[in-house]
């Protein structure tokens, strides 16, 4: 079976001897080569959309890329594809690069100029090597082998807005509409997950900041897997130590469960950190909750204004979910709207804690009534986001109004 290797590159002259070179190497099947970044994602996305066996087995990267330098593209390829063996091709193969490049997650290194006997070495191994990971996942369960799942950040205007809920609900209904599920406290010094679900944990988020290679084995060792069927990666039982994941690290950790699941729900908590920041600024939705009060919109208002001024999101790439909506507040879902500039989520949620206080009080929120019209109205904003599959999304919709922001291009 020929080898498929995509070549990637922003010089036309170092692609075009580079694809003249793997043409000639036995069994290759050069691939069209795509000129940036971007272009190199969204073509390995469009391939495993149909299926991971249209992925190729190599992808081969120039050190002169971009927009993304070479490092950070090999390293989001290596996590969301992880069936594809990256080769970095350089003009410095020096061991501090070969160490930083196999951190990233490539397989291999071939430096330049070009020696058809190297080139031809490093292919096969890596081609080998990608054969043998997919015979492994093609076995395994619980393997999401799509483009990337989506991601979704829950933040609270203040503490107590109702962000935990939010993203607890939200997460519950994608996994039972048959969606595989993550659910991840990055609310890192005050996150309360675990209690509202009522478990013991030994793992955290914390366990896999300092990973530089977070393999699948890696990954499920520190997820808790959740009575529902939903995957938890939890806050740290010592608050203290939510300074180690770096906002690096939350990319590395979300990214590697967006390859592992087909949703991923972030509660990033009312406090803004770096991680909170990073995963806030990859999200394809970002829902930021507030209640209809003056205090709370008032610090939605400035968080959406902070979100901006430190080119984390856009103002109109930001969606407000109102929390204890009543028709009788002076503040209405459109008022908030247009205070905040953002989008709105058509659906608010009703003001109604004594339906909550029992199975929150037992931490059971799991087991809300299928009744209550507070998790009815969480769980017909999960398919509004489009987080169920068609036809699971059908409670209705609470009386908010506006629309809801489209799904976030991925740069």
């Amino acid at each position: 079976m020929p080898t498929r290797i995509l070549p990637a590159g922003a010089d036309p002259d170092a692609v075009r001897s580079l694809v003249t070179l793997l043409s000639q190497l036995p069994d290759a099947e050069p691939q069209p080569p795509v000129g940036d970044s971007t272009q190199l994602v969204d073509t390995l996305a469009h391939l495993a959309a149909e299926s991971m066996d249209e992925l190729p087995e190599v992808v081969v990267v120039h050190e002169r890329i971009g927009p993304v330098p070479a490092l950070e593209l090999i390293r989001e390829v290596a996590l969301r594809f992880p069936a594809v063996g990256v080769i970095l091709v350089t003009t410095d193969a020096s061991p501090g690069l070969f160490s930083a490049a196999m951190d990233s997650g490539a397989r291999g290194l071939v430096a330049l100029p070009l020696s058809y006997e190297e080139l031809a070495s490093r292919v096969q191994a890596v081609a080998q090597w990608s054969t043998g990971v997919r015979r492994h996942l093609g076995h395994g369960a619980d393997v999401f082998g799509g483009a990337g799942g989506t991601v979704v950040t829950v933040s609270g205007a203040k503490g107590g807005a109702g962000a935990t809920l939010t993203a607890i609900q939200l997460a519950l209904a994608a996994q039972a509409s048959g969606r595989p599920t993550a659910l991840v406290d990055l609310d890192l010094q005050t996150g309360d997950i675990a209690s509202y679900l009522d478990i013991q944990f030994r793992r955290s988020v914390v366990d896999l900041a300092a990973i530089a290679d977070i393999s699948p084995r890696v990954l499920a060792d520190a997820v808790f897997r959740h009575d529902t069927g939903l995957a938890l990666l939890l806050a740290p039982a010592e608050g203290e130590r939510g300074e180690e994941v770096t906002d690096r690290a939350a990319r590395q950790i979300v990214s590697a469960l967006r390859s592992r699941y087909e949703v991923v729900v972030v509660d990033c908590g009312a406090q803004l950190s770096g991680a909170g920041a990073a995963v806030v600024e990859m999200a394809d939705t970002a829902l930021l909750v507030t209640t209809p009060d003056v205090i709370s919109v008032r610090a939605a208002k400035r968080t959406v204004r902070m979100w901006d001024r430190l080119q984390i999101r856009k103002g109109e790439e930001t969606t407000v979910v109102v929390n204890r909506h009543t028709r009788h507040t002076e503040i209405q879902p459109a008022l908030v709207q247009r205070i905040t500039g953002t989008a709105l989520a058509r659906t608010a949620v009703p003001a109604n804690f004594k339906e909550l206080q029992a199975v929150v009080d037992a931490g059971r929120v799991h087991e809300l009534d299928s009744r209550s019209s507070v998790k009815q109205a969480l769980w017909a904003l999960a398919g509004e986001l489009g987080l169920v599959k068609a036809g699971e999304g059908g409670h209705r919709a609470g009386p908010g109004r506006g629309t809801v922001g489209f799904r976030r291009r991925k740069e």
